[in-house]
């Protein structure tokens, strides 16, 4: 495979530092072009990784005609994109044009719904993709779409629990939490894409159930609190706007889907101030100085960056899929999770554990392309594939999973109250 990264930010440098590291396990990857607008950091990135192998291009995620011209020059066959989703379309759209697979990370982005944002859901996460899906399906090219972490591994998780753990499946529910904390700092951190996190957090949840479909709640909504494993203990978790809860339920028989991250008190309420003050807009141009900006790109370049705040943070983050249902019989209940630890991921891939766990999957997913395990034509979530290649590379990439059963009393004791609350809200 010769490979195409466009963006060298956090997940594009982790994904080449990842396959670095690999040794004889990331020879797969016959070349790697390490690609963004600003150059320089593209070519930083491609020597941190060795040279050799790992080249730099300058590249405009929003022009066609540069991507075709890179992918040209060094004969890609397939493209990581590893931009912020609101480029997701062209990118997309120019691997069709140009006959290489495409991989991203995050989903083309949604819209709410007109008149009922909170109820009814309208263009979902991927939609545009999916459209697309028999197009790409005769044309003989492959796209998985939303191949991170979350989504992404989680989603391989709950392949793997419906193909070995249950004979039934109730609900599959992604639960992301962490103990971050960045000693002798008292303001808000944004630990990830400040963009997507504003994107993700703003928009309403989405959830799905069998016989009622994809439905909207308000923000932050059905609070719960959840244990982590990796010393990380309890955090209270809400519902956010994500892909899981678009792709499972289309390959994945159960019976509701969700997606919950521990977003802190805190910073809920200053995404909702920022909400208020229309600093999340990502549409309207203002006028700054001689330049014009989206208030949404303004923030980004304003708050401090999640690249700077990196190397202070300390503790671990865990993504993970918790499934219920039945096996043999009785009840069960199952969390499959990754944990990553920020200070050893910023030692072994210069990243903090948020972009590098959002990395090791689409890594993993490019080299099971490459040697034509995963070879599924069309428009696919990793939820479509075989899960065992991938579990069984994840320790060998350094990011080993975890099983843990957990109690399924707590999971009817949260079916119960997810009731009462329905018809107390009535």
């Amino acid at each position: 495979m010769k490979l195409l990264i466009i963006g060298a930010g956090g997940v594009g440098t982790s994904a080449a530092m990842i396959i670095s590291r690999a040794g004889k396990e990331g020879e797969w990857a016959e070349k790697v072009v390490v690609s963004d607008y600003n150059y320089a950091r593209a070519e930083e990135v491609a020597k941190l990784c060795g040279g050799g192998r790992f080249v730099a291009e300058k590249i405009n995620a929003k022009d066609k005609e540069n991507i075709k011209d890179v992918i040209k020059k060094h004969g890609i066959t397939f493209v990581m994109n590893a931009v912020e989703p609101d480029f997701n379309e062209n990118i997309f759209d120019t691997c069709l044009e140009a006959g290489v697979g495409y991989l991203d990370c995050a989903m083309t982005l949604s819209k709410k719904h007109p008149e009922k944002p909170y109820e009814l859901a309208y263009i979902k996460l991927g939609d545009y993709q999916f459209e697309r899906h028999e197009t790409w399906e005769k044309a003989g090219n492959m796209a998985i779409v939303g191949s991170g972490v979350e989504p992404g591994m989680a989603d391989v998780f709950a392949k793997y629990a419906a193909k070995h753990l249950f004979d039934t499946i109730d609900e599959v529910n992604v639960r992301d939490g962490d103990n971050y904390v960045i000693p002798g700092y008292d303001g808000v951190a944004f630990g990830f894409s400040v963009w997507t996190t504003i994107e993700e957090c703003l928009n309403p949840p989405v959830i799905w159930e069998k016989g009622k479909g994809w439905f909207c709640t308000e923000n932050f909504s059905e609070p719960e609190i959840f244990n982590f494993p990796g010393g990380i203990g309890d955090v209270e978790v809400i519902n956010v706007e994500h892909e899981e809860v678009m792709l499972v339920p289309r390959v994945i028989d159960c019976n509701r889907v969700t997606f919950k991250y521990g977003v802190p008190r805190d910073m809920r309420a200053l995404l909702k101030d920022l909400e208020a003050c229309g600093m999340d807009d990502a549409h309207r141009m203002i006028k700054v100085g001689d330049s014009e900006i989206t208030p949404r790109d303004f923030l980004v370049k304003v708050v401090p960056s999640p690249i700077e705040m990196a190397p202070k943070m300390i503790g671990k983050g865990c993504a993970g899929t918790w499934v219920t249902g039945a096996k043999d019989g009785k009840r069960r209940s199952v969390y499959l999770y990754q944990v990553a630890d920020n200070q050893e991921c910023l030692k072994k891939y210069t990243t903090n554990s948020v972009v590098a766990q959002t990395a090791v999957g689409p890594v993993i997913m490019m080299e099971l392309v490459a040697k034509g395990i995963w070879n599924l034509k069309g428009v696919h979530g990793p939820e479509s594939f075989d899960p065992d290649p991938f579990v069984e590379r994840l320790a060998k990439y350094e990011f080993p999973a975890g099983i843990r059963e957990m109690d399924s009393e707590y999971a009817d004791a949260l079916n119960e109250k997810r009731m009462l609350d329905a018809v107390n809200n009535k």
